[in-house]
């Protein structure tokens, strides 16, 4: 029955037996540190498959050892998520950075070479510019509107094409909404990939959370989100995940089981829950932020909105929406007139949309990256990415889209008052 079913549907149910936990109708939180063996056989064909000394069987589970392997929680979650875009497995980490870093580490070794794209979340271009250079992995950066011909160039000048082991993506980019082909960057993880060794695509969903897009069908290999954002969706946790191909998976799970970054069964168990409503949630906040971002176009006000619903047609970036996407997402980046003294006062302004960090969540979050997340990065990698100093990034709720729109245009009166 369960392939016949919506994904909204199996996320009440589906991976858990009430027969097995009191007939609880949601599971419980499952707070042990260890499990008991039926046989000292059992425990240790289950060290086998944790430890990566064998691949698991056709239809066996990794069974319950150790809550740093695994937990019920954890597998339920995991099994949940899934369903959405029908991947092999998932794998959950206690925050999207140990997401991030674990696929790093897996995938990347001294010497190695890696291809990701600019902008990206600021924690991403840390790990990828300070701790990985400083281990000795080289890195390209690309641009939203690089060719497959450019892309080619810059790894063949590096010197170490041979060393490509990761292409790593980010897409719609965190703050500016670009968007990355995801079917030329598989040309070119196939292009530099041998018989003794694959180049691996991962994509960063985040931006879009496993609702509007599946990244697998482009050509990744894996697909990371932070799942603070719209698969939590409610400020109350930190999580992350992986999903993809089950081979890669596994390499995964392996490295989280030595590194000890897994999602906790509380976290597991917030997520679970979040899973519910994860798409009556998004649907509300893609209504509200079309609403929103049209207002804001039509504003003389608004010198800039970037916004996936107002794509030109036939533009490359069009295309790219048209082919990897289903929905425009809830993000929106825009700049009022002036500068980052009008955006303060715009920001310091706002009433019911809350000044934070974030996003992807119930309330309505904004923030300046320039001054925030991305402050780190010099001024002129900023400019070049498009991060101007007034650049306001708006993750829309579910609230009301009336009462958003006032207090967004009461912001911007205020804004707007000492510019002559």
């Amino acid at each position: 029955m369960k392939n016949s079913l919506q994904p909204e549907s199996q996320m009440m149910s589906f991976g858990y037996k009430p027969e097995l936990s009191e007939g609880a109708i949601k599971p419980p939180m499952f707070l042990t540190s260890t499990f008991v063996f039926k046989t000292a056989q059992e425990g240790k064909s289950f060290f086998e498959v944790a430890y990566g000394l064998r691949e698991k069987k056709d239809q066996e589970d990794l069974g319950l050892i150790y809550s740093r392997i695994n937990n019920p929680n954890l597998q339920i979650l995991e099994e949940r998520l899934c369903l959405w875009n029908k991947e092999d497995d998932c794998a959950m980490f206690e925050s999207g950075m140990a997401a991030i870093s674990t696929v790093f580490l897996e995938f990347l070794k001294p010497g190695d070479l890696l291809v990701y794209s600019m902008p990206t979340y600021g924690g991403t271009s840390h790990f990828i510019e300070d701790y990985l250079t400083r281990q000795g992995v080289q890195s390209i950066a690309v641009r939203a509107n690089d060719s497959y011909e450019e892309v080619i160039s810059k790894v063949e000048s590096s010197g170490r094409k041979d060393r490509l082991k990761l292409i790593y993506l980010e897409t719609p980019a965190n703050p500016t909404n670009d968007l990355f082909d995801i079917r030329l960057y598989k040309k070119i993880a196939d292009h530099f990939s041998t018989k003794e060794a694959t180049v691996s695509l991962a994509v960063d969903n985040t931006y879009m959370g496993p609702l509007w897009s599946n990244p697998i069908n482009h050509g990744a290999d894996l697909v990371v989100y932070s799942a603070t954002k719209f698969i939590g969706g409610h400020s109350d946790v930190i999580a992350g995940a992986v999903l993809g191909k089950a081979e890669l998976l596994h390499r995964l799970k392996v490295m989280r089981t030595f590194l000890g970054n897994m999602a906790s069964p509380h976290t597991c168990w917030l997520l679970i829950r979040s899973l519910e409503t994860l798409k009556v949630r998004l649907d509300q906040q893609a209504r509200n932020a079309q609403k929103i971002a049209d207002a804001l176009k039509d504003d003389p006000r608004v010198e800039k909105v970037s916004f996936l619903g107002h794509l030109t047609p036939g533009s490359k970036a069009y295309d790219i929406y048209a082919q990897q996407y289903s929905s425009a997402g809830t993000m929106i980046s825009f700049e009022l007139k002036g500068g980052e003294e009008e955006a303060f006062r715009f920001l310091n302004s706002l009433k019911l949309i809350k000044l934070a960090v974030s996003l992807g969540s119930t309330e309505s979050l904004v923030q300046l990256p320039a001054a925030m997340t991305h402050i780190g990065m010099s001024k002129e990698a900023r400019a070049q990415m498009g991060i101007s100093d007034k650049l306001i990034r708006l993750s829309v709720g579910i609230e009301h889209a009336d009462d958003l729109l006032l207090d967004i245009f009461n912001g911007i009166n205020q804004s707007s008052k000492e510019i002559k």
